[in-house]
């Protein structure tokens, strides 16, 4: 799904630069991809999947125990 239209990024572009480290911020994603430096009415939308993908590493990370 695109996130920003104006730049033609999507979120997959954004989870990219966020899972390989490139990018930890709306700013770095912003300077790397572009997003959010047009209209702007993308940056909420960018900033929340960066939360996402920032904090999904942690709950794959989270094995269950069975007894």
């Amino acid at each position: 799904m695109y996130i920003c239209l104006c730049k033609r990024v999507t979120c997959s572009q954004i989870r990219s630069a966020v899972e390989g480290g490139d990018a930890c911020s709306l700013r770095d994603v912003s300077q790397q991809l572009g997003v959010g430096t047009q209209c702007g009415k993308c940056g909420k939308c960018a900033r929340n999947l960066i939360e996402e993908a920032l904090t999904a590493p942690i709950a794959d990370q989270v094995q269950p125990q069975f007894a």
